[in-house]
This record gives structure tokens, sequence and C-alpha cells, in this order.
């Protein structure tokens, strides 16, 4: 399996709504409340929400169980690392997290801990995709233990054909590109041989510029077997906006 990743200009990636910051900078903080399975309330009256990450919530299987794990941290200290972006558009701190260990150094990292018991999948943004090639590994090896939302069928790696039973939700599906298509805002990768009905990976040319800077010459991705992770819409059927390389793996 083989992870799409590049280095990440802080300047580019950062959105109009977010706070610029060098990759790395970072800071201390101690936790109050755990809003829910990614979602910390902090001491200082600040809201931190873990990056890269997606856990179950409301009424999902298993989003309790994400939160009480979360509240573990709960009085104690953190040591927070930002991305090229310091907040979200909610104006929530955006970070990996570390409880803060013997001298304020790194101990247990939240973001493994979660995807270590199956109570997260990787949910990475263009500007949160540091560490993301970590944090699949990790993911993979709950997932083939089934631990957590992986022994729950809710959240089922999904194949192209039934992509289009879960519009507008969270979802990671696998399956072989029959077709890479580039037209002039942008590039198609089909599923399947009607575009018009078929899954469908989108890539903007800001997408394509970044797959092309990781090494991946998009027409190179015809034949190939992926999985793809992101929010599914209808276009044309079911589809997945790619805007970073970290979002799909190349299986074979």
């Amino acid at each position: 399996m083989t992870v799409l990743a590049v280095a990440v200009n802080p300047v580019a990636a950062a959105a109009a709504d977010g706070e610029v910051l060098d990759p790395g900078a970072a800071a201390t903080a101690v936790v109050a409340a755990a809003v829910d399975g990614d979602t910390l309330q902090l001491a200082d009256g600040d809201v931190l929400r873990l990056a890269s990450i997606l856990v179950p919530k409301g009424a999902e299987p298993l989003a309790e169980a994400a939160r009480a794990a979360l509240a573990d941290a709960v009085g104690r200290a953190l040591v927070l690392e930002f991305g090229p972006r310091r907040t979200d558009r909610h104006g929530r701190q955006l970070a990996q997290a570390w409880l803060a260990a013997a001298g304020g150094t790194k101990g247990a990292w939240l973001q493994e801990m979660l995807l270590t018991r199956g109570l997260a999948r990787v949910a990475s943004t263009d500007d949160t995709r540091a560490l993301v090639p970590e944090l699949l590994r990790i993911e993979a090896q709950a997932r083939a233990a089934h631990r957590g939302l992986w022994a729950d069928p809710a959240y089922r790696i999904r194949t192209p054909a039934d992509a289009g039973d879960a519009l507008d939700s969270f979802q990671i599906v696998e399956g072989r590109v029959l077709a890479a298509a580039l037209v002039r805002s942008g590039g198609y990768l089909n599923f399947g041989a009607d575009y018009k009905t078929d899954f469908t990976l989108s890539f903007s040319r800001e997408a394509l510029q970044r797959l092309q800077e990781s090494g991946i010459v998009f027409k190179s991705l015809q034949g190939v077997r992926l999985r793809a992770r992101g929010w599914l819409r209808y276009f044309n059927g079911p589809l997945i906006d790619i805007t970073h390389p970290e979002q799909i793996e190349v299986l074979e």
C-alpha cells in the first residue's frame, strides 16, 4: 500500500478563515472538559479540535465511547502542535495533541489513542496533512483487528457500487479506477463504465498540482486499485472531492 504524501506549503495551504503559522508551531494547554470524542474545552476558554481525525458523534454508534476515552484527559496538561493553520472555520484551535509528560515533553498522543481503540477514522484536510501517513498506519492496525467502529457495519469500507447509499457522510471507498480523465477544471477518476452514474473522485486543478508535487502522474492511476476517503456528495453519481494526496491510498 502506498500513501500519497507531499510536503505542505504553509502559506498556500492556509485558508482565509484561519491563522497562518509556521508548521510545527507548538503550545501547551490544560483540558477542562471533553465536548465529544475529538473536541476539548480548554481551561483558558478556548476549544480544541483534534486535527486529522473524525469520531462518531451524537447518536452515532460509539460516540459516547469516544467522548469517554477523551475525558481521561480532563485536568491534564497537553502539548499542542499546529500545522499551517491554528484555527478551523469555527474558531476552534486545530492541532495534534499529546498528554504532557515530565518536563513538558510529549506523552500519549491523543489521536493515536483514539485510532488504536477503533474510535476514530483518519480524516485530514489540505492543511492537516503532516502526520497522516503515520495515522493511516495506526488506523489500518485497528481495522485489521476489528476494534471499535471497525466491528460495526455502519463504518465498513464501501465499494463503488454501494457508495451511493451513504451520501452526505464521511466514507472510505475502495475500488479499481477504470478511467482517469483530465478536463479544463481538473480531473476525474471514474470507477464505473458510465461517468454519469458511477462513483467518481474529483480533483481540482490545485489538487492535481499537489498530486504532481507528490510525484504521482494522474494518468498512471488508471487501472489502479485505490482506497479513497472523504465526504460523499452527489454529482453524476456518488462523488468525493479530493483536495490533497493523503486522501487516497494505492492498494495495488
